[in-house]
């Protein structure tokens, strides 16, 4: 039951990836609960606050989610207070994300927050900058490689 062939979840690059996300994830959680936030919430402000006024399909992209999964989210963060959507005055198909003033003041305590996450990883400043660069470089080579859309083994169509 045993043998070579067997597949098993701790060899997956996957399970590793997935767990490992799922720590970080468990780490951020009772931190930003404090600030009213959840993680989704949390990256989406932290793309403004790198580049504040983008579209919401910009926000969307850069967060690598469908725009019309990033819509409550924003919306949510509007009625906190945290932002603002505005449509674009030269194209009304286009709607903005702006930081409120309250919003532009949440960036310093979610600062304090990142470092928490980061001194609870255990990582040095050099193996962090490592493993961030590894990670991104894989997501960007499994995306290219699904963008080939390599036909299934055994797909006749």
């Amino acid at each position: 039951m045993g043998g070579a062939s067997t597949v098993r979840v701790e060899d997956q690059l996957c399970f590793a990836v997935y767990a490992a996300s799922n720590a970080v994830v468990r780490t951020y959680r009772p931190l930003l609960r404090d600030l009213g936030l959840t993680y989704p919430q949390y990256l989406a402000l932290m793309v403004l606050w790198e580049d504040d006024g983008l579209s919401v399909r910009q926000v969307a992209d850069r967060l690598q989610l469908p725009a019309n999964a990033l819509t409550p989210l924003l919306v949510r963060l509007e009625q906190l207070g945290f932002l603002s959507r505005v449509r674009d005055p030269r194209d009304g198909r286009i709607v903005r994300a702006r930081l409120t003033s309250a919003g532009r003041r949440l960036e310093v305590r979610a600062a304090a927050v990142q470092q928490q996450v980061v001194c609870r990883t255990g990582l040095d400043d050099v193996s962090l900058a490592a493993l961030r660069t590894q990670l991104r470089s894989l997501a960007d080579h499994m995306a290219a490689s699904a963008s080939l859309k390599d036909p299934i083994e055994g797909d006749t169509a």
